[in-house]
C-alpha cells in the first residue's frame, strides 16, 4: 500500500536536493527526499580523494547555512561531505536511503514513484539526481580492443595505484587538470585535449565565475545580450595542485590520437605508443533513468523544460543539472537561486502561497 500522498517527492540527496528541501520546508509543503546513496553527501561521496573546490567555503554554500571556513583556501571533498551531512541534520530533512527509483507513472492528479519494493505518491516531483551516475566516454576507433585499463573520472580515487605506469588523461576541463596534476607525480602522463586548455588567471576562482553566470542570467531575464569576459564554468581554475603542476612543466596537452591499438594508441603522425591506462575526464550526462517511464526524456538525454518545469509532464521539475535547468545550478553556490524559484513555482502550482 502506498502511503499518504506528499506534496512533493524529491529524487536525490545531494546539494540540489538539499537546497530544494530547504525551501520546501520554508514553504510548509510536505515532502520526502529519496536518495540512492548509502549516506549523506550525494555525488561528492564518489569524488577523488584530493579534489578541491574552486571557491572559498563562504562561496561554496547552499541556502541557509554557510560552510565552515577551512584551513585551506579551497575546501576539499571531505569538507563538502561533512557540510552536506551537517546541513541535512541541522534542518532535520526527511531523507530515505538507500532508495533506487525504478519508474514513475501518472495516476489521476498524482505521480506514483516506485522502487523495487515500495511506492510513494506525490502531487509533484523534483528530480535532483545530478550526473554522476551517467559518465560520458566519447567514441574512439578501436577502443573496445584496447587491452589496457580504462576508467572514467567518476571512478578515479587516488594516484598511487598508477605508479610507474604510462597514462593518458583525456579531457580538458577542471577534472582533467586536477587529475593530471597528481597522476603526473607518480606516472608517465600525457594529457589529451580537443583544444589547448583554457586556463583562468591565478586570481580568478569560483566567485568570479559565479558573478559572470549571474550577469548572464540577469541578462536573459531582461532580454539583453551580455558580452561576457572570456572564461566560463568550463575553464580551468588554478587551484594549488594545478599551479604546482605548472611549476613542474607538465601542464600542457596534445591533440587527440587517431585510434586505439590493443596495446596503446596511434597518433596523427602514424606513430604507435604503448599505454597502460586511460583516464577519461570527459564529463557526464544527466542521470534521468528514473524519468524514462514518463516519456519525458528526449533523444539527447535531456527533458524539455520551461525554466525548470517539464513541458510534457508539468508535475515534474528538474534542479541542478546545469544551465539548461538554471544558470550555474550544478554548483554549490549556484543552486540556491534555482531551488528557490522552483519551489516558489511549485507552491503556486499546488495552490499554496509562500
Amino acid at each position: 500500500m502506498a502511503s499518504q500522498p506528499y506534496d512533493v517527492v524529491v529524487v536525490g540527496g545531494g546539494q540540489a536536493a538539499l537546497a530544494t528541501a530547504y525551501f520546501l520546508k520554508r514553504a510548509g509543503l510536505s515532502f520526502v527526499l529519496l536518495d540512492a546513496e548509502d549516506g549523506p553527501g550525494g555525488a561528492w561521496r564518489h569524488a577523488w580523494e584530493s579534489l578541491r573546490l574552486f571557491s572559498p567555503a563562504t562561496w561554496s554554500s547552499i541556502a541557509g547555512r554557510t560552510m565552515p571556513q577551512q584551513t585551506s583556501d579551497y575546501p576539499a571533498r571531505d569538507d563538502v561531505i561533512r557540510y552536506l551531512q551537517d546541513y541535512e541534520r541541522h534542518y532535520g530533512l526527511p531523507v530515505e536511503r538507500p532508495v533506487w527509483i525504478e519508474s514513475m507513472a501518472k495516476e489521476d492528479e498524482l505521480l506514483s514513484i516506485r522502487s523495487a519494493t515500495r511506492e510513494w505518491r506525490a502531487r509533484a516531483v523534483v528530480s535532483a539526481t545530478g550526473t554522476w551516475r551517467a559518465p560520458f566516454i566519447p567514441r574512439y576507433r578501436g577502443r573496445d580492443r584496447f587491452n589496457g585499463q580504462q576508467l572514467h573520472s567518476a571512478h578515479y580515487v587516488e594516484p598511487t595505484r598508477f605508479a610507474g605506469k604510462r597514462i593518458l588523461v583525456v579531457g580538458g576541463g577542471n577534472s582533467g587538470a586536477q587529475i593530471l596534476a597528481e597522476v603526473s607525480r607518480v606516472a608517465a602522463t600525457t594529457w589529451v585535449t580537443l583544444q589547448p586548455p583554457a586556463f583562468l588567471a591565478d586570481d580568478v576562482d569560483g566567485r568570479v565565475l559565479f558573478a559572470r553566470a549571474t550577469e548572464r542570467w540577469k541578462a536573459q531575464q531582461e532580454g539583453r545580450i551580455v558580452d561576457a569576459p572570456v572564461g566560463g564554468l568550463g575553464d580551468i581554475v588554478m587551484v594549488p595542485p594545478v599551479k604546482e603542476a605548472r611549476s613542474r612543466g607538465v601542464l600542457h596537452s596534445v591533440r587527440p590520437f587517431e585510434q586505439f591499438t590493443p596495446t596503446g594508441v596511434t597518433w596523427p603522425d602514424g606513430t604507435d605508443e604503448d599505454i597502460d591506462v586511460v583516464i577519461w575526464c570527459t564529463g557526464f550526462r544527466p542521470a534521468l533513468s528514473h524519468l524514462a517511464s514518463l516519456g519525458v526524456v528526449e533523444t539527447d538525454g535531456r527533458v524539455q523544460v520551461a525554466g525548470t518545469r517539464s513541458i510534457k509532464t508539468p508535475s515534474v521539475w528538474l534542479v541542478g543539472y546545469g544551465d539548461w535547468t538554471g544558470a550555474a545550478s550544478a554548483t554549490l553556490v549556484g543552486v540556491t537561486r534555482t531551488a528557490r524559484s522552483t519551489v516558489a513555482e511549485i507552491a503556486t502550482a499546488l495552490g499554496q502561497a509562500l
